[in-house]
């Protein structure tokens, strides 16, 4: 079993930065990467970033390439997601998921973010 608790969401104003933090726990040793989705209102989740605990390989999304940064500290089990120049449009619900290399992945009960104009 693994559990995610996400914190650092917040109400910023456009072109605001804001660190997001995932601790992970449970069976940390099996963990093979991590995701950020989020989840704006009236629309599906979407991915945000991935990164891989063990090489730290990451992934973006297009919409957030340039702007986020995902990061992981392994020896405190944490998944972090630097976010700068906050746009309007990158108000949601953010949420942590870890995977281990077999079975479902695991989601937190998400962070919500708030960007005003």
């Amino acid at each position: 079993q693994i559990q995610l608790v996400e914190s650092g969401g917040g109400l910023v104003q456009a072109g605001d930065s804001l660190r997001l933090s995932c601790a992970v726990s449970g069976r940390t040793e099996s963990l093979y990467f991590s995701d950020w989705y989020r989840q704006a209102p009236g629309k599906e989740r979407e991915f945000v970033a991935r990164i891989f605990w063990e090489a730290g390989n990451t992934v973006y999304a297009s919409s957030v390439q340039g702007r986020f940064t995902i990061s992981r500290d392994n020896a405190k089990n944490t998944v972090y997601l630097q976010m700068s120049r906050l746009e309007p449009e990158d108000t949601a619900v953010y949420y942590c998921k870890a995977d281990l290399r077999s079975g479902p992945g695991y989601w937190g009960q998400g962070t919500q973010v708030t960007v005003s104009s």
